[in-house]
């Protein structure tokens, strides 16, 4: 008879080595190392390049298949157009954020079109998850659960259900019966994941995988995952604030940083048709040190108020603190308002906070900031139906920024007419004539404009 093969597998990493050592070489970890058999794949991937043989990829035999609807627009614009078949689509976010919520909702939404919709929690029961449904008004006999976590017993229910969209939650839960690793690990992570990605392909069902984050709020598996699935969703939100934020990192299939805002009710997740009145509701106006900003957030504008708070500092070295903007970028925003409009900021500390908390990384947002800081340092409050945009350089000038126009027609919808932009930006001037639009070249040349 023959002897079974056997591998090593380092239960941290998951670093394969055909015999063990006392030191992983992939993760640094000492005795992590495990023994396990040797997976055979020959026959299963075998017949399945015979039922797939290669053909040339022009000119091949081409059908373009409809997208999954979510029958939600937020989510819809987020993949780009709704749910591909066959695509895998990673979803992370904090704990209790809401993310069972917003799948069991989608899957909902999917069954009652679409086709059979199969919901797999290795985390809760059935009871746990009715509960939910529940409490969400969600009913339809085409919505199957599972709370299976072995992925050989989940292999054969997805090919007995054959559902057209799978939900796992979460991966961190299932196991490959051939890896005597426990799950989690980075090793059952990538096997797991692997196997789900193949049976979507040719099985032609979406999946969608439910992460855990790290305590930095990155998904867990040192980003194995995210170059495995299609797409990654991140999914956001303050505990105080009832809205949420689902933001494309990564999408194969449509463009990437779009975002949808949700607002959390009792009755689940609904849906923000228009994100810009909701951060700019209960905004004050005349006060010094507040500034509208259009940030783009994938090929969405959205209008956030920017405000900032300059006061003599009480410590040795004055503070820095920013919320929702890029810290660095505050910190270059100030010594350029020293050095070149001549504002003694040295011995003042400064706050910035994007109100409504949510974060806008573009360089567009430098002049809004500029605008906030030297307002609230002067103590002149900046017109409140100004929208300022554009990015600084480090001598003080204004540089252009992309898509000006659908800011604009965005800011327009929300009752604003007048506009701080870039000299570069000033040629669509002939086109909104009833607009007040202001070029300016420098920092020193906005201030001046502005306050």
């Amino acid at each position: 008879m023959a002897r079974e093969r056997i591998s090593f597998f380092c239960s941290s990493c998951g670093h394969e080595t055909g015999k063990w050592l006392g030191r992983c070489p992939g993760c640094g970890g000492w005795n992590t190392f495990q023994e396990a058999p040797v997976k055979t794949k020959g026959a299963r991937t075998s017949s399945a390049a015979a039922e797939h043989p290669p053909e040339p990829l022009i000119g091949a035999t081409f059908t373009e298949e409809r997208r999954l609807p979510t029958h939600s627009t937020e989510m819809d614009r987020v993949l780009g157009g709704g749910i591909v078949p066959g695509s895998v689509i990673l979803l992370g976010g904090d704990p209790g954020i809401g993310k069972s919520t917003l799948l069991l909702q989608l899957a909902a939404a999917v069954g009652e079109q679409s086709g059979i919709v199969l919901y797999v929690s290795g985390e809760e029961s059935r009871q746990q998850v009715q509960m939910r449904a529940q409490r969400l008004g969600i009913c339809g006999d085409r919505l199957f659960f599972s709370s299976e976590a072995d992925l050989g017993r989940l292999r054969n229910a997805l090919e007995t259900v054959k559902p057209a969209l799978a939900i796992i939650d979460s991966i961190q839960t299932m196991s490959h019966p051939d890896l005597q690793v426990p799950p989690g690990s980075i090793g059952q992570l990538r096997e797991c994941t692997a196997e789900l990605v193949r049976l979507a392909k040719f099985q032609n069902f979406s999946c969608f995988l439910i992460g855990h984050v790290t305590k930095d709020g990155s998904l867990a598996g040192p980003r194995v995952l995210e170059h495995m699935v299609d797409t990654v969703l991140s999914f956001e939100g303050e505990r105080h604030q009832n809205f949420r934020l689902l933001r494309a990192v990564k999408n194969r299939f449509g463009a990437t940083n779009e975002i949808a805002v949700f607002t959390m009710g009792e009755a689940g997740l609904a849906e923000v048709a228009n994100p810009s009145a909701l951060f700019l509701d209960g905004r004050a106006a005349d006060i010094p040190g507040s500034v509208v900003v259009a940030a783009l957030e994938g090929t969405r504008p959205v209008l956030v108020e920017v405000q900032a708070l300059v006061c003599p500092t009480v410590f040795g070295s004055p503070r820095r603190a920013t919320t929702g903007v890029d810290y660095n970028r505050v910190v270059l925003t100030a010594a350029v308002l020293e050095k070149r409009v001549g504002l003694n900021l040295a011995n003042q500390d400064i706050y910035v906070s994007v109100v409504g908390g949510l974060k806008v990384i573009e360089p567009a947002v430098d002049l809004g900031v500029a605008l906030a800081l030297a307002s609230n340092f002067r103590n002149i409050p900046v017109d409140a139906g100004t929208v300022a945009l554009g990015e600084i350089g480090l001598t003080g000038e204004v540089r252009a920024c992309g898509q000006v126009e659908q800011r604009l027609r965005e800011a327009v919808r929300l009752g604003f007419r007048r506009f701080v932009i870039p000299e570069r930006n000033i040629e669509i001037r002939e086109r909104y004539p009833d607009l007040e639009l202001i070029g300016v070249k420098t920092v020193r040349e906005a201030l001046d404009r502005s306050l």
